[in-house]
């Protein structure tokens, strides 16, 4: 005979019904509201085989909480966007992309880039932040970043510091 430190009585527990009468007043933890957790499969239900969980898409605006704060190519310390943004890398030179298409604006960003590589560590690029465009959608800030993005000289890229441009302009690190 075993006595219950639950309740206190005296009963006939086998081993396996040890763990049962601790558990007897646990309580599940409420479902995990970001998703991240899967539910336990019920009774007579085989477990599925475990898939990663697919995060929410992001998107190329950098204006908003949950959006891109930068890009680090790979092999990159993350700290440097930190750095980027804190303005600890002086920009060598600027470009400004004002006033021009789409199109027009990435053939000058990669002529910029490819003659300033071995000269500027750091360099920035203001494209705007697209107030003055159709549904104030700023189409130069993101078809720069997706350049930037597949750029082979390009380490790394974030949002300028706020007294030089701030998120219409973009601090660029690259590769010597």
């Amino acid at each position: 005979m075993t006595r219950s430190p639950k309740r206190g009585k005296t009963t006939d527990l086998k081993p396996d019904d040890h763990f049962a009468d601790a558990m007897a007043d646990v309580v599940p933890l409420a479902p995990d509201h970001r998703g991240r957790v899967r539910a336990a499969p019920t009774v007579g239900q085989r477990p599925r085989a475990t898939m990663p969980v697919a995060s929410p898409p992001s998107t190329l605006d950098d204006d908003g909480i949950g959006t891109e704060e930068g890009y680090v190519a790979p092999g990159v310390d993350r700290r440097e966007l930190r750095k980027l943004k804190r303005g600890d890398y002086v920009a060598g030179d600027v470009l400004d992309l004002h006033g021009q298409t789409a199109a027009e604006a990435v053939a000058n960003v990669k002529k910029f880039i490819d003659s300033r590589r071995n000269r500027h560590r750091c360099v920035s690029i203001v494209h705007g932040r697209g107030l003055h465009s159709k549904g104030n959608v700023s189409v130069l800030k993101t078809r720069v970043r997706e350049y930037l993005r597949r750029h082979p000289a390009v380490l790394a890229y974030a949002d300028a510091p706020r007294k030089v441009g701030g998120n219409g302009a973009v601090y660029v690190l690259l590769r010597k």
